[in-house]
């Protein structure tokens, strides 16, 4: 398996993994969302249900696949905690690792002792680990053809480079907010695509701060 050859395109593949959640989800990944006031008051009422998602989910474990846009899969494990906390956890073999401690996302590479940080509001996750934003600002629904999936595009029209996600939900009596989420798709400025499909979602688990520290591999390296 080829391994990308830099950190920032190893944070696009872990950031931006087509989904294929049970039966293949087509996506349109399409222009800035409109105004709000020219949405529809369905469109209006899921962005709400997304939004009340985000904010309802406040610690979640769950198996991952991650996908880039040759096909090439990489599984793992990822723990999040509100707001802003997230850690992916590659499979064993792949020394790579990718964590959110609230103000940043970093990306350590143990293979070439490497470590890059980005602002969490520059990446195209922030719209998912920022529970005061409100999509109904920056996000469209996506038709997908199917009532029991609602899908999301967020994007920045202002800031283009920060590049879009969508985030595809199954509607779900039992899960927060009516909604589970199956994972997303994250195109960066450079048309780069990578998605993640989430499994076997664990909520409101107990996550300790600790799990979003990690240990820099580079000389006279520190915990991060």
């Amino acid at each position: 398996m080829k391994r990308p050859r830099t950190s920032a395109q190893k944070l696009t593949l872990a950031l931006a993994l087509p989904l294929a959640l049970g039966a293949p989800v087509a996506l349109s990944l399409l222009p800035a969302a409109p105004a709000a006031a020219q949405q529809s008051a369905a469109q209006q009422s899921d962005l709400q249900k997304v939004n009340a998602y985000i904010r309802a989910v406040t610690s979640m474990t769950a198996d991952f696949t991650q996908t880039d846009r040759n096909g090439q899969a990489l599984t793992g494990k990822l723990t999040l905690k509100q707001p802003g906390k997230i850690r992916f956890q590659y499979q064993k073999g792949v020394p790579l690792l990718i964590v959110g401690d609230g103000k940043a996302l970093t990306v350590i590479d143990y293979e070439v002792k490497q470590v890059q940080r980005w602002p969490i509001g520059n990446s195209p996750l922030g719209a998912l680990l920022d529970p005061s934003r409100d999509l109904s600002k920056f996000g469209k629904v996506i038709q997908t053809g199917d009532p029991s999936i609602l899908s999301v595009e967020a994007r920045d029209p202002k800031r283009p480079e920060f590049g879009t996600i969508t985030m595809i939900f199954q509607r779900k009596a039992s899960a927060p907010a009516g909604l589970e989420l199956y994972g997303w798709v994250a195109l960066d400025s450079q048309n780069n695509r990578t998605s993640v499909r989430l499994s076997n979602p664990q909520f409101g688990v107990p996550v300790p701060d600790s799990a979003f520290k990690w240990t820099d591999p580079r000389p006279k390296g520190r915990a991060g």
